[in-house]
């Protein structure tokens, strides 16, 4: 086991930036709203988020609509606090003949400034594309895609 396997949850962690090169699916604070009477903020709208978020790049290779049909991991690395700005950074990373298997990474910048990120979350969903009566269609080829752009 490595030093980071043995650490606390919550324990520090060396200052982390914004993934370079990369956009994120999706940026968000959240408000008073989804947090409980301490601030912190519930993980089930994070959750939902981060649905959110993996659903994006699996619409886009689905050419359309997507399902979750599993959530294969999720971990809460740090708390999440009102006022943190949360950015959702997603990315395919295994297709199968209906299904898209996303990675989601979430960073909080802290006290909206950029100098104080930590990297609060990451999970792994599958998607299954569907069709008009939803049940599972097959993707469209990659190369069917990339001509229509």
């Amino acid at each position: 086991m490595t030093t980071s396997q043995n650490a606390a949850p919550n324990a520090p962690t060396a200052p982390t930036r914004l993934p370079q090169g990369k956009m994120p699916e999706l940026r968000v604070m959240p408000a008073p709203s989804d947090a409980n009477v301490y601030g912190d903020v519930f993980g089930g709208w994070i959750m939902a988020q981060v649905d959110v978020a993996g659903s994006l790049p699996a619409t886009r290779r689905a050419n359309g609509r997507v399902a979750t049909i599993a959530v294969n991991s999720f971990l809460f690395k740090q708390p999440v606090f009102v006022g943190d700005l949360l950015s959702f950074y997603a990315e395919i990373v295994k297709v199968g003949n209906t299904s898209i298997t996303v990675c989601v990474e979430v960073y909080a910048e802290r006290n909206r400034l950029q100098s104080d990120v930590v990297k609060v979350t990451e999970a792994q969903l599958t998607y299954v594309a569907t069709g008009p009566d939803r049940k599972p269609r097959q993707l469209p080829p990659l190369d069917s895609l990339i001509s229509h752009q």
